[in-house]
C-alpha cells in the first residue's frame, strides 16, 4: 500500500448496488454516541468556535447533536453516499460518490469518521478514506474513529456470530445460507490493522477502546455495579482486553 492509492477512483457504498447503507436511525442512540465523542475528544476544552466534519450522516443525529449543542460552537458539514437523513437541523449536508471529500485541504478542527470505513469497501477504499481524513484536517486539528471489531463474537450488521471471523470466500456464503442476505459488503479490522493503516495514511493515533468503554457505560447505565468497577480499575489491567472489544475506537491527529 502507498500513498498513491489515495489518488484513484475509489468506488464505494454509493456505486456498488452490493453495499447497503446500514445507518442506525434512532435519534436517542445518536444523542448518547455524540455525548461520548464530544467526552472522548475532550472539545469542551478545545478553542472555538470549531469547524467539524462528520464523514457518514445516517439519521443525522450526530450531526444535528454538536450543530445544535447548547454550549459548544460547532459549524458541523456532513457527508454519506445515501440519504437517509431523520434529522437536518444544526448541519450542512453533502451527498457524496465515494471516499472523495468535498472540502479544501486543511478546513476543519474536527474530523469524525463512525462506523464508515468498513463500509467503503476494499483495503485501498479503506486508505483512500483515510487519506482523506487527514487531508482535510487541519495541523492540529483532531480526529475520532470507530470501526467493528474483525473479532467480535456477533458481527453487528447482520447479528450472526463468527461471520467477520471467516476467510473472505467463506463470509457471503454463510450469510445466505443463514438466510441473512445475499452479499456481505462489510470489511471490518483487526487493531494492528487499523493503526497501520493509519499510519500509512500519515496519521499519529491512540487507542481510546478502554476509555469508549468507560464511557458508554457511564452515559448509558451510571448506577450499574459494572460501571462501577471498571470505572475503579486501573487503565493499564484492561489493556489486554483492547483486542476483544467489539468496536475499536480511535482518535488521530496529523502525524
Amino acid at each position: 500500500m502507498n500513498g498513491n492509492d489515495a489518488d484513484r477512483p475509489v468506488v464505494t457504498a454509493g456505486g456498488d448496488p452490493g453495499r447497503q447503507p446500514h445507518a442506525v436511525l434512532d435519534l436517542p442512540s445518536r444523542r448518547d454516541k455524540g455525548l461520548k465523542i464530544e467526552r472522548l475528544l475532550g472539545l469542551q476544552a478545545r478553542p472555538q468556535p470549531m469547524r467539524m466534519l462528520e464523514v457518514g450522516t445516517g439519521s443525522g443525529g450526530i450531526a444535528h447533536y454538536f450543530g445544535t449543542h447548547p454550549q459548544l460552537r460547532c459549524e458541523v458539514d456532513a457527508v454519506d453516499v445515501h440519504d437517509n437523513r431523520r434529522v437536518s437541523e444544526g448541519f450542512r449536508y453533502h451527498q457524496v460518490a465515494d471516499t472523495r471529500l468535498p472540502f479544501a485541504d486543511d478546513s476543519f478542527d474536527v474530523v469524525l469518521s463512525n462506523h464508515v470505513i468498513e463500509h467503503v469497501g476494499d483495503e485501498r477504499a479503506q486508505f483512500a478514506h483515510l487519506a482523506e481524513l487527514r487531508r482535510v484536517l487541519r495541523d492540529d486539528g483532531i480526529g475520532y474513529l470507530a470501526v467493528p471489531n474483525r473479532w467480535m463474537l456477533v458481527e453487528p450488521h447482520y447479528r450472526l456470530a463468527f461471520l467477520s471471523w471467516l476467510p473472505h470466500p467463506l463470509r457471503t456464503p454463510y450469510l445466505r445460507a443463514m438466510g441473512k442476505g445475499e452479499f456481505y459488503d462489510c470489511e471490518p479490522l483487526q487493531m494492528r490493522q487499523l493503526e497501520g493503516y493509519l499510519q500509512a495514511a500519515g496519521l499519529a493515533c491512540e487507542n481510546r477502546c478502554v476509555d469508549a468503554m468507560k464511557l458508554t457505560l457511564a452515559i448509558e447505565r451510571p448506577s450499574a455495579l459494572l460501571t462501577r468497577l471498571l470505572a475503579a480499575a486501573p487503565d493499564p489491567l484492561l489493556a489486554p482486553a483492547r483486542r476483544i472489544i467489539p468496536t475499536l475506537i480511535y482518535t488521530f491527529s496529523r502525524a
